[in-house]
């Protein structure tokens, strides 16, 4: 059941998947407007153990200056969300995630924090 769900192949790294794009265009309004000072596409790698490793999506600048990780789920697989979690607690790094709210609701973007 679970592999029906999934993509047929991953995308090369540093390559957006559709939800990704749509969360980029809103991230470029965002700094548009003044909210966002930088961010970019899989930016930053961490280290959660020996050969174990979390990217996120967006590392993201606010024009504050303090830095944020945005993870962009269209939906959580276990695996995902345990090493978002892990790098959480880890790293004293804000992590946001987000996923995408039909748009039955309204659309937009459902926030969690880590």
């Amino acid at each position: 059941m679970q592999k029906r769900l999934q993509a047929l192949g991953r995308l090369k790294a540093g390559t957006m998947n559709q939800t990704e794009a749509a969360y980029c265009q809103m991230l470029e309004l965002r700094k548009r407007a003044g909210e966002i000072a930088w961010y970019r596409f899989e930016g930053i790698k961490l280290r959660l153990a020996d050969n174990t490793f979390y990217t996120p999506d967006f590392a993201v600048m606010l024009s504050s200056g303090e830095l944020e990780l945005h993870e962009v789920k269209g939906m959580w697989t276990d695996d995902a969300r345990v090493k978002t979690k892990v790098a959480a607690d880890q790293y004293p790094i804000r992590i946001i995630a987000v996923t995408p709210k039909p748009k039955k609701a309204g659309g937009g973007w459902k926030v969690e924090e880590f």
